[in-house]
């Protein structure tokens, strides 16, 4: 028998909803048709598009019911006068319903990855939830929850922002026992202003932090004196502990090496010594694995425990993710996909770790910084150092900054450049050859997610033998 996640009466309650029909939802709560499964509440949120506009369709995949703020037909309804907040509500309801460890997490790099990291410890202790993706704007951290079973014993939830106000509202809706802060960096400064800024909306994690709860800093961040005396402020009675390489840090970091395959990371927590191997290369995958062992040790379990569990961990697509892919002329080339997004330390971070893998030559397509703001330019001729450092041979630039970028670069390193990332394509395809190493990075924006997604195609549908060069270019919806 298939769990029940909601019953039409229990939405009614928590949304002030009506219902046209009483219904049964086994499935989860979900906001787009084509991922709808049967057994699923579909939620008629109104953004890009109205989801109203395809209840008809979701009832017809199988949904249980529906969410809706206006007369539909097709199946069962919860009427409600707005539907996000609805969600809202619905959210925060399965919230209080469930006596799951919540430990929410943001950061200016690194947040997916640790909360990754965390669900997959997680999950191996229990019933575990977390975002879906990276579903952590205002829907996205009410949908989260939303989903959550009763059951659940420890849930993770990624909490982000582009503008100032956006943390604290979904930090009251989580009401974590455990908050983290991975970093504070140069990353939407265009909707903030200033890195002050963007410390001060991180730091509102913990305006819904619980009494007593748990605040993790990291110690090697400038910010992090600012950040404690932030957190104090809005939970008096939160314990400060902090992660990184610093002699003081609750979680240090002891070591770091790699085959350039794999990493092996040692931390200490609190005298405590544990070693994680990931299937992940660069230094800075230690910050987020310190980060992980000390918010799951404060869950109930040991660091060695928690250790045993993440080891193995292999990051996300668009993360870091490295892979074999076979060229059509012959031989083959590592594809390192780090393209879901880029920010000046992210972007440095990924080319350190390329300066660490082992193969041929280092190549680098690199697009677009998003966000920055006023300092755009300097930040993306800046690179040009960490390039050279890298012992980047060949560099694929996509972008108007990034135009800026090839103007710094030393005369001798082999450079190709495009406004956009789709144009890049041919002038990619005909440089690569056996045994390369391929970085390819950028602001989600930037398009270069879509690359990596055609270098996969190309390798996995081209003849071998019959390619000398790239294909012609072919129109492409995003």
């Amino acid at each position: 028998m298939s769990r029940l996640l909601w019953a039409s009466e229990d939405i009614e309650l928590a949304t002030g909803g009506t219902a046209t029909a009483p219904f049964a939802v086994t499935g989860g709560v979900s906001i787009d048709t084509r991922t709808l499964q049967p057994g699923d509440l579909f939620v008629a949120l109104t953004d890009q598009r109205d989801g109203h506009d395809f209840v008809e369709a979701a009832f017809k995949a199988g949904a249980a019911g529906a969410l809706v703020s206006k007369p539909v037909t097709g199946g069962p309804v919860v009427l409600v006068d707005d539907v996000l907040e609805a969600l809202t509500a619905l959210g925060i309801a399965a919230r209080i319903r469930c006596g799951a460890v919540r430990t929410a997490i943001t950061g200016s790099a690194g947040k997916t990855s640790v909360k990754e990291m965390l669900s997959r410890i997680y999950a191996a202790f229990g019933p575990a939830h977390s975002n879906a993706k990276s579903f952590n704007n205002h829907w996205g951290v009410p949908l989260t929850l939303a989903r959550m079973p009763e059951e659940t014993e420890r849930a993770v939830f990624e909490i982000g922002m582009n503008t100032p106000g956006e943390i604290a509202p979904r930090s009251h809706m989580v009401r974590p026992q455990i908050g983290i802060i991975t970093c504070i960096a140069a990353a939407h400064l265009e909707g903030l202003g200033s890195i002050e800024a963007i410390a001060l909306e991180k730091s509102d994690i913990f305006a819904g932090l619980e009494a007593g709860g748990t605040i993790i800093l990291p110690a090697d961040d400038v910010f992090l004196d600012f950040l404690a005396d932030r957190a104090r402020t809005l939970c008096p009675t939160g314990n400060v502990e902090t992660f990184g390489r610093s002699a003081d840090a609750t979680a240090r970091i002891v070591d770091y090496q790699t085959d350039g395959r794999t990493s092996q990371i040692t931390v200490d927590v609190v005298g405590q010594a544990a070693t994680v191997t990931l299937e992940a290369v660069g230094e800075h995958w230690a910050s987020n694995v310190a980060a992980a062992l000390l918010a799951a040790s404060q869950t109930g379990r040991s660091v060695a425990e928690c250790a045993a569990a993440l080891s193995g961990y292999a990051p996300p697509p668009g993360r870091g993710t490295a892979e074999t892919l076979a060229l059509p002329s012959g031989g083959a080339f590592t594809l390192i996909d780090d393209a879901y997004n880029a920010n000046p330390g992210s972007m440095r971070a990924a080319l350190k770790s390329l300066a660490q893998r082992t193969g041929g030559r280092r190549l680098a397509a690199l697009g677009d910084m998003r966000e920055i703001g006023s300092t755009s330019l300097a930040e993306h001729v800046a690179l040009a150092g960490p390039i050279a450092e890298a012992g980047v041979e060949g560099i694929f630039l996509a972008g108007p900054e990034m135009q800026r970028l090839a103007e710094a670069l030393p005369p001798g390193l082999p450079q190709a450049s495009a406004p956009s990332a789709d144009e890049l394509w041919n002038q990619l395809t005909k440089a690569l050859k056996d045994g390369d190493l391929l970085l390819i990075k950028g602001s989600n924006a930037s398009g270069m997610g879509r690359l990596a997604d055609r270098l996969r195609q190309w390798s996995a549908e081209a003849a071998p033998g019959k390619m000398d060069s790239g294909p012609e270019e072919t129109a492409r919806v995003s």
